[in-house]
């Protein structure tokens, strides 16, 4: 078992969180108390999934539970960009990230069957 802190999905989901902390440090304030931190606890739930999956035997919910948190992740993303709370470029790039997250969440899903 590879150590969690090696995982490429780790690590791609530890820059998303801090892409997510950052940016949303900058939201109008009516959104950073409400979707701003809905989308940190989504992500770090994500994260933590992640990491329980990789150290406990029964992968498939956990994997399951983190693929759940990166599509909310991915809904919280666009209500931000519809409400003009991040810019496009910013947004293309986090998406990028969720992106690599969800097809490595699912890569790895598929090797547990």
């Amino acid at each position: 078992m590879a150590t969690y802190d090696n995982l490429p999905v780790y690590k791609a989901s530890y820059d998303l969180l801090l892409e997510i902390f950052i940016f949303s440090k900058n939201m109008d304030k009516e959104y950073k108390y409400t979707i701003g931190e809905n989308l940190k606890k989504e992500t770090t739930d994500l994260i933590t999934n992640i990491y329980r999956a990789n150290c406990n035997q029964n992968k498939r919910e956990l994997i399951q539970k983190a693929r759940e948190n990166t599509e909310v992740v991915r809904l919280y993303l666009r209500l931000t960009k519809d409400l003009k709370q991040i810019a496009l470029p910013k947004f293309v790039a986090i998406n990028e990230i969720i992106e690599s997250v969800s097809k490595q969440l699912n890569l790895w899903q598929n090797a547990m069957k």
